[in-house]
């Protein structure tokens, strides 16, 4: 398996889009990554913007971020909740600072940005957050995929398999 020993970290809330967070999730456990879903309660269920149904692993608190060699952020209206968790922000620091892998599409720019990483950094995102990419000092170009070192963003749906190929090959090296 590709990614046996790698452990990759979703955080979610209410209104997540739903292929952003189903479709990566088991992708990397396909490649052999072990993968959880944490949100403010464990053992809780949260549902997408289109009724799909999640059931946390762990709450917020009970994550020890050092552990994981990937954080990713799923799109929908759920990063402007997520976003003012100071738990999720520290978490995004954490992994921003150790150069981890952060995976982020179509809203979920929202949540880099409250967690002021993006300054000097190539993104991208849905376009309707585009300005407020470029207001936090990142350079936004319009691309299926952009990799700038341990930082993955995406657009939207459409872009899920090349955002699942690059998250694979950014933890496979």
């Amino acid at each position: 398996m590709l990614l046996k020993g790698k452990k990759v970290l979703t955080v979610v809330e209410h209104d997540f889009e739903d292929s952003e967070l189903i479709y990566p999730h088991y992708r990397l456990q396909e490649a052999g990554a072990v993968a959880h879903i944490a949100g403010k309660e464990a053992d809780a269920v949260y549902t997408g913007k289109y009724g799909v149904p999640v059931t946390t692993d762990f709450s917020f608190s009970q994550i020890q971020i050092s552990e994981y060699d990937a954080l990713l952020v799923p799109g929908g209206w759920a990063p402007d909740k997520l976003r003012r968790y100071d738990e999720v922000l520290e978490m995004v620091q954490f992994m921003n600072s150790r150069e981890r892998i952060i995976g982020q599409i179509c809203h979920a720019g929202w949540v880099l940005i409250s967690a002021d990483i993006l300054r000097g950094r190539t993104v991208t995102s849905t376009p309707g957050i585009k300005h407020d990419m470029m207001n936090a000092g990142s350079e936004w170009v319009n691309k299926e995929v952009v990799r700038d070192g341990h930082l993955i963003s995406s657009r939207r749906p459409p872009d899920l398999p090349a955002y699942g190929r690059s998250l694979v090959e950014a933890l496979s090296t």
